[in-house]
């Protein structure tokens, strides 16, 4: 605006904005409270009675305050005896300085809201201002003031987005035994839809999730909660993942129907809906990770030894997309000690200097990595950043115990017979015993009398002890509230009142239930 006024049609030019107004708040109504601090947000001309971005309380009794009091432009002559000039000595002595004669003040307001005000100063040679130049002011300022409100309501949209989205995040990140995690956040000016998960399985596994919804503002925040949530509640059932992204791809596509059936005058109609996710689950017994993408770069490992690959993880179709594909899943071996690193853009595989920062970093703390990765990434802000790193440890083999069972009725009898004298190595009290001998009991009848062999029974004592039994049927087992004359079918109801928590995932060798329980030391 100043650089539109001067020289052309006045000599100075100062645009003072009222600071509720500049941090996004609402404006007031007039007539503005007296005092009300105002922000220097522009100056142009010879001399500035205070720095631009200088924060100061409106003196009282001056041109400046009648104008926010009635909203009306003004012509102002100024003269050595102006009374004014009195109630700011700062800039009466800049006016002096600079010679200026004529001043017109005129409001920035828009539906009768006070914005700020404006102050143009003729001085030397130039002619005083007149009458007929306050309608060239009026449009100038009304200008003036719609561009401010626009960038108020914008800047407004997006504190409100942003606060949405650090809400929707996880504030306190999973920190599971067998895998460290870090993540490195740069949001970019107009925001983003970028998340990420560490979500803690049964058996010593653990999900790792990251996602970007395409977009900006409070809907792409929203849109990316919704998201989480779901995969949250999916991941409780222990779907695998190729399973997990099928049917967090289905909710999407139901999004972005109700999206698109919004009323046409609505700007989020117009908007498409479309997302990223990948899904690793790492198993810290077996030390694989399985991987699913969809849209999404392909991640980046790099092994204790050193060495670092891409994996080659086939990607399936963006969330919400067209493309009906499938979601192919990979497994790959995962040696304790790796890091994995993926991230929302390909940044980490267009750049041979971020890939070498992760090379040289097999050794160093996560934390520290993030660090040398955002140094590196410093002008890269245009828009979102987000990685994930993820260090594989592996569960000491003293806290597990593998057991391959016959198929016969001895298998119970044996597998309680081992858990036994597995508990009193570890050192599990006798009530915690006893719940496990009756958990593994009922699992392994139930293996034995609808499954196929193999079977195996697994003991993982991780915070938690989880009890596993798989077989190679992949049926799925089924709760039943068994009637008083009944001689079977109370088995899972009988784990699922003793344990903690109990459900079944499947692979493709079969399907394993399991059931985790609290212990305590004898």
């Amino acid at each position: 605006m100043t650089k539109a006024v001067v020289p052309a049609f006045s000599g100075i030019a100062v645009v003072e904005v009222i600071e509720d107004v500049f941090r996004g708040e609402d404006p007031p109504l007039a007539p503005v409270d007296p005092g009300v601090p105002l922000r220097r947000a522009a100056f142009r001309g010879l001399m500035s009675a205070y720095p631009v971005g200088e924060v100061r309380n409106l003196p009282y009794g001056t041109p400046f305050s009648r104008v926010l009091a009635d909203l009306r432009p003004r012509v102002v002559p100024v003269e050595e005896d102006s009374l004014w000039l009195a109630a700011d000595p700062a800039r009466a002595e800049a006016i002096k300085r600079s010679g200026a004669h004529s001043l017109i003040v005129a409001p920035l307001a828009l539906r009768g809201q006070a914005l700020g005000v404006v102050s143009f100063y003729r001085h030397g040679a130039e002619d005083p201002f007149e009458e007929e130049d306050l309608a060239l002011t009026s449009d100038v300022c009304a200008h003036a003031a719609l561009c401010i409100e626009n960038a108020r309501r914008y800047m407004r949209e997006r504190t409100i987005a942003a606060t949405v989205k650090r809400r929707l995040l996880p504030q306190r990140p999973a920190t599971p035994s067998t895998v460290e995690v870090s993540h490195l956040h740069l949001p970019a000016r107009g925001g983003g839809g970028a998340w990420f998960d560490v979500i803690e399985l049964a058996g010593a596994r653990t999900a790792l999730v990251l996602g970007d919804v395409a977009g900006l503002g409070v809907a792409t925040a929203t849109t990316m909660g919704q998201l989480r949530m779901v995969i949250q509640s999916l991941a409780a059932l222990d779907l695998e993942p190729d399973e997990l992204m099928a049917r967090l791809s289905d909710t999407a596509a139901r999004l972005a129907a109700e999206r698109a059936a919004l009323p046409v005058g609505d700007p989020l109609h117009r908007e498409p809906l479309t997302a990223g996710c990948l899904i690793a689950v790492y198993d810290s017994v077996e030390h694989r990770c399985t991987i699913v993408r969809a849209g999404l770069p392909e991640p980046y490992v790099v092994f204790p030894d050193g060495s670092s690959t891409t994996l080659s993880v086939p990607a399936g179709p963006v969330l919400a997309g067209t493309d009906q594909a499938p979601f192919p899943a990979t497994t790959v071996d995962v040696p304790a000690g790796s890091t994995l690193a993926v991230g929302n853009e390909d940044v980490l595989l267009a750049s041979a200097h971020l890939r070498s920062l992760l090379d040289q970093g097999a050794a160093r703390p996560l934390d520290e990595l993030c660090d040398a990765l955002a140094y590196a990434m410093r002008d890269r802000y245009e828009t979102e950043k987000l990685v994930l790193l993820a260090r594989a440890k592996a569960l000491p083999a003293e806290q597990v115990l593998t057991l391959r069972l016959p198929a016969g009725p001895e298998a119970a009898p044996r597998a309680r017979a081992a858990a036994r004298r597995q508990l009193a190595t570890w050192k599990i009290d006798e009530d915690s015993t006893f719940t496990t001998e009756l958990i593994v009991s009922e699992l392994v009848g139930n293996a034995v009398r609808y499954g196929a062999p193999p079977l195996r029974l697994r003991l993982i004592l991780d915070g938690m002890l989880t009890c596993e039994v798989s077989d190679a049927v992949s049926s799925a087992p089924h709760l039943k509230h068994a009637r008083t004359i009944d001689e079977t079918g109370r088995g899972l109801f009988i784990v699922a009142t003793v344990a903690e928590n109990w459900g079944t995932h499947y692979d493709a060798q079969g399907k394993t239930v399991w059931a985790q329980q609290l212990i305590g030391a004898a």
